[in-house]
Parts: C-alpha cells; structure tokens; sequence
C-alpha cells in the first residue's frame, strides 16, 4: 500500500513539475510580446496600421505612376471591360475616354441607379476611391469587383485610363503638410476650361457679383 502511495506522489509530483517547467519556458519564448511582423502578407489585404503608399496622397502617387504598368493591372478588369476607342461595351461599359467624364458617361449603357446617383464625375480623386472598393463608394452597385488593396496599383491604373482618350492634366503633387489639389485648381493651372471655375463665379444670395469672365482672366493671370 505504501509503495502504490509513493508511486502516485511521484507521479503528482512529476506532473505538476513539468506543467511549471512548460510555464516558464513559454513565458520566455513569448515575453517580448507582439512579434513585429506576423505571419505572410496577403495579396491586396493592407497591412494593421499600415501607412506606407495609402499614407501618401493620390495626387503624388499620380505624379510617378505608370501606365505600362496600369495596363497590366488592367487586365484583371477585361473581363468586363474593353478600352479601345469605339470599343463594344461589356458586362461594364467601354471605359475610353472615361477620366472626367459624368458617372454613367454612355447612353448606351445600363448603369445601376446606385452609379447613377453619385454626385460629380470620374475625376482623379473619384476614380481612386471606386478602385479602392466600388460597393463603399456606390452602395449597391451592379459591380461585384472587390477593389484594389494597393494605392500605387490604382494610381498606375488610372494614368493608364488616362492615357486612353481622356488626357487630362495630372494634379500637382502637394508639398509636404500641404492638401492636394483638386481637378478645378489643375485645370487652370494647365489653362484647361472649367465650367466649376464660371459656377464659382455666381455670387449667393446677398454677396457681392462677380464677372465670369474676369474671374477666369483673373485665374490665368495669377499663374
């Protein structure tokens, strides 16, 4: 009887011995805490916190994209679009000549009411934010493409939508701790027409006039 109560002690205490060892060992391995990268990176999911190409405006990353490099991107979008001027439209519309133009530039076209009750047009800053994800920027568009995780991607493919019919003059690039550009500031800047500069123009209710024309002249004078 002894011998069988000595036998389960020991095993008690050899248990009980290794579950304390197997605590310290692990709380060595893990006391830094957090490892400062986890795991492998996922094509186009964003990293925790991550700031890298998002934190830099568009309108820089505009600044050095590269078409050649668009297209290619693009390639994942032919499925549903052709670019090529006169191009048949698709499960999507022909996208020449895109940039700038109103949501649902084609009358030919079936664009869902979702698209169609966005306000503004396919300016630069509008095209990035429908790459990022189509469904947050036109809730309850037809579109079921996810959208691209990655700024510079979507800055490449935009110059290239660019390239293709529209040709519009880029944004400048702001300074540092300066707020980007937006497309009316580009287009005088270029000495482009822009019917927001005359819109502009138009005085509210009680506030002093101003000539259209010599706001425009204005704006050319000052560059």
């Amino acid at each position: 009887m002894d011998n069988r109560m000595n036998t389960i002690a020991g095993w008690t205490l050899a248990g009980l011995a290794a579950a304390l060892g197997l605590t310290v060992a692990s709380g060595m391995i893990f006391e830094g805490g957090r490892p400062e990268k986890m795991g492998y990176p996922i094509e186009g999911v964003e990293g925790e916190g991550a700031g890298g190409a998002d934190a830099v405006p568009f309108a820089t990353l505009l600044a050095s994209a590269d078409p050649a490099k668009g297209a290619e991107v693009f390639k994942k979008c032919t499925a549903c679009h052709t670019i090529n001027q006169g191009g048949a439209n698709g499960i999507g519309p022909n996208l020449y000549g895109v940039v700038g133009k109103p949501h649902g530039h084609l009358p030919n076209f079936a664009y869902s009411d979702a698209l169609k009750s966005v306000p503004g047009n396919w300016d630069f800053d509008a095209m990035d934010a429908w790459l990022t994800s189509p469904r947050k920027y036109a809730p309850g568009t037809k579109m079921t493409f996810a959208g691209l995780g990655n700024a510079q991607d979507r800055a490449n493919v935009v110059a290239y939508l660019n390239s293709q019919g529209s040709n519009l003059p880029l944004p400048a690039a702001p300074a540092a701790g300066e707020a980007p550009a937006t497309q009316a500031e580009a287009n005088v800047a270029e000495g482009a027409p822009t019917a927001d500069l005359e819109n502009a123009a138009t005085p509210a209710s009680g506030a002093p006039s101003v000539d259209p024309a010599a706001a425009v002249q204005a704006a050319k004078k000052s560059d």
